[in-house]
């Protein structure tokens, strides 16, 4: 890097502009959805039920109201024009009308009579329905005076909130850049060197959206995976460019500097080695869940992590060579003091004073915050992550509230073809369930416990046939739960495969907390190895899982606290009284391996304090711990602002699981790099003393 630093950044920025090139219709190779289990009872279901049935297509709902009953001659006329355009699209597997439909009539149609629904079953999935829609909705003709048409259900639910994250994004963007530029002139007291992580992080997100593109091309990536780029592209780059700059100019101060930047790149480079390493594998281990949207953050953080770390180590060093003197141009403040002279070194040595009440305190108060994450409940999104003001959310809102029983709400029970009794007995078993409307099956239709209709031919297909169970439940509530569990206990002739919203509910949890030990395993084995590789003691790598975790706790009981039971106003969001599913696990990957790497910058520094100390007692471990952490503090600081800027700027964003998101990683970082920097890192290594750096292999 020192002998042909032009070379390097010009065969450096040529491989940008090629991933730039792939990277800019990177969006249109994205899907949406993937929050289920391809393995899951209700996936296996669904595949049959749109193999054999024509039902197992993403839904379309068409919501036509009036506000003049005198107007509702003119409705039916327009929604036979739709049933009769829907239908004839390929994309469209079965359409069910208010008005075409004697059967499903009373179904489809609001209790005051003005509101119908014209549901449309979309091929694709829900990777590819959304885009259905977009076309079909955007080629409805239109309504006559006086009727009002919404479009929703689960199809157009993915389009919006795909439209609504590709919009969030953007502003995120607007929000975080400028705001890091000025946290960075902050850091390093001057222009010059706070344009060079700018650069660096601006650079990840173009590198890293080509390489997602690749990605995409092998397997299936959710859009969303493309917030995480930009914030950790962000993050990252600007957190190790910033470690590896400050070093630089930290040993130039007192040496040449072609030799500070050899220092520098031994000793924060290493660093930023070990970091990557440990962040990416935190990330990776999302891999081993089932579900493709949470694989794709797996696929999005390595080929983050993997970018930031080759541009720090290999295009911040010729940056830095071809600056020389000018990077202390522009200079803004003074410099910062001798560590020892700092007021960070004196707040380590009072915490130090004080170890054992502080650090008891403390972790009272992280696991006090944590307490509501007892009571966390789990689910899976529906059209409420959207603002109110969205198409969807007004529809879905229409079905839970104006319609009984509720159409989103149909339990879906696949059973083998035997003999007609036994499924008109277990059907008169269904209808029984309490909160349950009729349950229609190939020879009948039951309402507790009794016969009122004849069969549908059309839900016997060849040796399967297909019972629908109607209910007056929100799927998504834990009414539907209990009544979800009360008909898998029906005694069932042969065995049923369940699907319908509430079954792929359950599901998706299921599959997620089935996965997580494994994961958990994965990512606490890798950062004991990581650890214990960086310092070559045994006690710190527990000390640092420990921690971690605990301050994690006081994050996930936040958002619960926010996000499931609403206080704070829920921040702006629908609250459900559940979190979805997939950001818990999804927020501990991410800030576990955030806040390993401000683990690692300081342990890294700490450690080095220890080793040039002369001597191994209490004393000096004492000394290098206050060292240590008053030498990074300016750079975890600030690398902490950083982040926490970036992550709130996610914060903004209209869909409220990646709100959450936002919220949870800013608040993940800031207690990390104050509580458990500052106040549980001193503290700890205080009371355990030259037992820190058992057996040894950090004096090497």
């Amino acid at each position: 890097m020192i002998a042909r630093p032009g070379t390097v950044l010009v065969l450096s920025a040529t491989v940008l502009v090629l991933l730039g090139v792939l990277g800019a219709g990177v969006g249109g190779a994205l899907k949406s959805g993937g929050s289920t289990d391809p393995d899951a009872e209700s996936a296996r279901a669904q595949q049959v039920l749109a193999d054999e049935f024509q039902r197992g297509g993403s839904p379309l709902v068409l919501s036509l109201s009036v506000a003049d009953p005198a107007r509702l001659a003119a409705v039916a006329e327009y929604a036979g024009a739709l049933t009769a355009a829907l239908g004839a699209d390929g994309a469209v597997q079965r359409v069910d009308s208010a008005w075409s439909d004697p059967a499903a009539a009373a179904r489809l149609t609001s209790g005051d009579g003005r509101t119908g629904l014209v549901v449309a079953r979309l091929t694709g999935g829900t990777g590819e329905a959304p885009h259905h829609a977009e076309v079909l909705v955007g080629a409805l003709p239109p309504p006559p005076d006086g009727v009002t048409v919404r479009a929703g259900g689960e199809a157009m639910t993915y389009q919006q909130i795909n439209e609504q994250s590709g919009r969030d994004l953007v502003r995120a963007e607007l929000i975080a850049l400028p705001l890091t530029f000025l946290v960075l002139v902050w850091a390093f007291g001057g222009l010059v060197a706070a344009a060079v992580p700018v650069v660096i992080g601006g650079a990840a997100i173009i590198a890293t959206s080509g390489l997602l593109r690749l990605v995409a091309e092998a397997t299936d990536v959710s859009v969303f995976a493309l917030n995480l780029i930009t914030a950790m592209s962000l993050a990252l780059a600007i957190d190790y460019t910033l470690l590896v700059v400050s070093r630089y100019r930290e040993e130039a101060a007192r040496r040449g500097r072609t030799d500070a930047l050899v220092v520098a790149m031994n000793t924060a480079g290493r660093t930023v080695v070990f970091s990557a390493v440990t962040v990416g594998l935190s990330l990776a281990a999302m891999v081993l869940f089932p579900m493709y949207f949470l694989r794709s953050f797996a696929y999005a953080g390595i080929a983050v992590v993997a970018f930031t770390a080759f541009a720090t180590l290999v295009v911040t060093p010729a940056i830095l060579v071809l600056l020389g003197d000018r990077i202390d141009r522009l200079r803004v403040g003074r410099g910062p003091r001798p560590t020892d002279e700092s007021r960070w070194y004196a707040m380590v040595r009072a915490v130090q004073r004080r170890a054992l009440p502080l650090a008891v305190a403390t972790c009272v108060l992280l696991l006090a915050l944590g307490a509501p994450f007892l009571g966390a409940k789990l689910g899976y999104p529906d059209d409420r992550v959207l603002p109110t003001g969205s198409s969807s959310h007004v529809v879905g809102d229409q079905v839970r509230t104006q319609f009984r029983p509720n159409p989103a709400g149909d339990v879906l029970i696949l059973v083998p073809d035997g003999a007609p009794s036994g499924i008109e007995e277990y059907a008169k078993g269904l209808s029984g369930v309490p909160g349950t409307g009729p349950v229609s099956g190939p020879d009948g239709t039951w309402l507790r416990g009794e016969r009122v209709a004849g069969g549908d031919p059309s839900a016997r297909r060849g040796a399967t046939a297909l019972l629908t169970v109607t209910t007056e439940h929100d799927p998504m509530s834990g009414a539907a739960r209990s009544q979800l569990d009360a008909l898998h206990a029906v005694p069932q002739p042969w065995p049923a495969v369940f699907a319908g919203a509430a079954q792929a509910d359950r599901d998706a949890v299921d599959s997620i907390l089935g996965a997580v030990p494994r994961v958990l395993a994965a990512i606490a084995l890798t950062t004991f190895v990581l650890l214990f590789l960086l310092t070559g003691s045994l006690l710190l790598p527990v000390k640092a899982l420990v921690l971690n975790v605990l301050s994690l706790s006081a994050t996930f009981g936040a958002m619960v606290w926010i996000f499931q039971e609403g206080h704070l106003g829920g921040l702006g969001t629908t609250v459900t009284g559940h979190l979805i599913a997939d950001m818990p696990v999804l927020m501990f990957c991410i800030a576990f391996g955030l806040s390993m790497d401000y683990e690692v910058f300081l342990l890294s520094r700490i450690r080095e304090e220890w080793r040039g100390l002369p001597g191994r007692d209490r004393a000096a471990n004492d000394e290098a711990v206050a060292r240590g952490i008053a030498g990074t503090a300016r750079v975890v600081t600030a690398a902490a602002l950083l982040m926490a800027v970036v992550f709130a700027a996610i914060g903004f964003s209209e869909v409220s699981f990646m709100r959450m998101l936002g919220v949870g990683l800013a608040l993940a970082v800031l207690l990390d790099a104050t509580l458990v920097r500052l106040v549980l890192v001193p503290a700890f290594m205080k009371v355990a003393g030259t037992a820190n750096w058992w057996p040894g292999l950090g004096h090497r």
